[in-house]
């Protein structure tokens, strides 16, 4: 339960930023994904053989992976950020 502490000091934190930022950016849906992602996880160490709730996540991670790559290539100063902020690792390049 401490992730869900964590999560919401950031989400108070966000909802700040949120009222002048648009919902529709790239940061937001990273970050809104990223919750439903720590949601999703908690849940699963729980109920190990939930398996639509493992398919979702991986559905989930695809998009948010499918976000990061477009970030990273349009700016990667905002990117780095993003990734500083929510505590996410870089994907390792082949």
């Amino acid at each position: 339960m401490v992730k869900n502490s964590f999560i919401s000091i950031i989400s108070q934190a966000q909802e700040q930023e949120e009222k002048k930022e648009n919902k529709g950016s790239v940061e937001f849906q990273v970050f809104s994904f990223t919750n439903r992602i720590r949601r999703l996880t908690a849940h699963l160490e729980l109920y190990k053989k939930d398996f639509l709730s493992q398919r979702g996540l991986k559905i989930i991670l695809g998009k948010r992976q499918r976000l990061l790559a477009y970030l990273s290539k349009k700016n990667r100063i905002r990117y780095k950020k993003l990734i500083g902020q929510l505590d996410i690792r870089e994907p390792k390049t082949r």
